[in-house]
């Protein structure tokens, strides 16, 4: 019963299974830290969607941060063997041009700037020293001790190289990562009647360190981001640490549910608008889109093709006005299914019953937890009217959209 006495331990029956869970008090400090964070967003945490989002977030940020509870020797101590020819001094390496690398090591870290995830190549080669060589996994397992931390990427190559040095001390040892951060949208450009896409010009490595501040955050979301850094194990008052929770708010408050009326200008279309026998297929397609998904609070973004009947092939409300219905849909906490019926329903009512909508999206969360999936993207589709019986039109319709995987 001792490990009882450490940790909550929760049984809930789901879909007819008993499932038990032991959450440990850094999780559930993380768990009441997002709820606070969601009710900032105005959301209702009761809601369907978003009532075990407290706990997927923290299972995701302990996962993604277990580096901190780890150590390279209980790693590296039973994968170091002797050099093949040590006795006989005829290695190969020994300190005399022999080089071992590995490259294309996928990984993923939290900036620590704004806590969003980044995607990292990583590369390590050294020199054995011409007594040990280390088991070639050991050396993704290693960088992988680092990067799951909240890392910036000049400190993950220093980290990763230190602990080679010290562990297995070879003649020399070298690391390169190639890193890739989200960019930050202009929210301040996004609205319901002015839309566009791009992003401010940072010099920085984590754009939120120079993105333009939304005001005064709120103490209590601050004070909820600053319990999860010293959950995960994390000191809050470490200098690099102390702007992140201001930072990580002025990324999450973009996606507020606000109970907006979004105006579509009076464009609505009556049934004579579009049946005419000539009515051809038009589209506007790849119109960018950012959201935030309400189940792990980890950004998702892509683009949206919208397809549609036309007596004419001229888009009657114009490219703008669909992007505005875009954006308004998808800077709020969402799910990609959800997001694109919203986008066809809404479309629909000026551009004709007859709708194709398919959002293609890259998920952080792919990347970030779970699967750990790099490179994969998801596509939805919602088809209305003539798209939802005629194989045909459909199948016009995504042969028009480039690169449709």
């Amino acid at each position: 019963m001792g490990a009882l006495d450490e940790c909550q331990y929760i049984v809930e029956l789901e879909n007819g299974v008993n499932l038990g869970d032991c959450i440990e008090p850094e999780a559930l400090a993380i768990e009441d830290a997002v709820r606070v964070l969601l009710q900032g967003l105005g959301e209702d945490i009761n809601r369907e969607g978003l009532r075990k989002t407290p706990h997927r977030v923290a299972k995701a940020l302990r996962e993604g941060t277990r580096g901190y509870n780890q150590n390279v020797m209980d790693i590296v101590s039973g994968a170091l063997f002797p050099e093949a020819g040590v006795e006989s001094k005829l290695g190969n390496a020994g300190g005399a041009g022999g080089l071992v690398i590995v490259r294309d090591l996928d990984l993923f870290s939290y900036c620590e700037s704004c806590l969003l995830p980044f995607q990292v190549k990583c590369h390590v080669g050294y020199v054995p020293s011409g007594h040990q060589v280390v088991g070639l996994s050991k050396l993704s397992r290693v960088a992988e001790v680092f990067a799951k931390r909240l890392q910036d990427p000049q400190r993950l190559a220093n980290e990763i190289s230190a602990a080679l040095q010290h562990s297995i001390k070879p003649t020399g040892v070298a690391v390169v990562l190639q890193c890739s951060h989200i960019h930050f949208p202009d929210f301040q450009g996004l609205n319901v009647e002015n839309a566009h896409s791009g992003g401010p010009v940072s010099k920085s490595w984590c754009p939120s360190e120079a993105f333009r501040k939304m005001g005064q955050s709120d103490s209590a979301m601050i004070s909820a981001v600053s319990s999860i850094l010293h959950s995960l194990g994390e000191n809050p008052s470490r200098k690099e640490l102390l702007e992140t929770p201001a930072r990580f708010l002025n990324w999450l408050m973009n996606f507020k549910n606000c109970n907006l009326d979004m105006k579509l200008n009076g464009f609505v279309r009556t049934n004579g608008d579009f049946t005419s026998n000539e009515d051809r297929i038009c589209s506007e397609l790849s119109l960018p889109f950012w959201s935030q998904c309400e189940h792990h609070l980890l950004p998702f973004h892509g683009v949206v093709h919208i397809g549609y009947y036309s007596s004419n092939r001229v888009n009657p409300v114009g490219k703008s006005l669909l992007q505005s219905i875009v954006h308004f849909y998808g800077f709020k906490l969402q799910v990609q299914e959800r997001l694109t019926r919203q986008i066809a329903e809404s479309v629909s009512s000026f551009l004709g019953e007859d709708v194709m909508v398919v959002v293609e999206a890259n998920h952080t969360c792919m990347i970030s937890r779970g699967i750990e999936k790099f490179g994969s993207s998801t596509a939805t589709f919602a088809v209305l009217g003539r798209f939802s019986t005629d194989s045909t039109a459909r199948t016009k319709f995504l042969q028009i959209i480039p690169n449709l995987s």
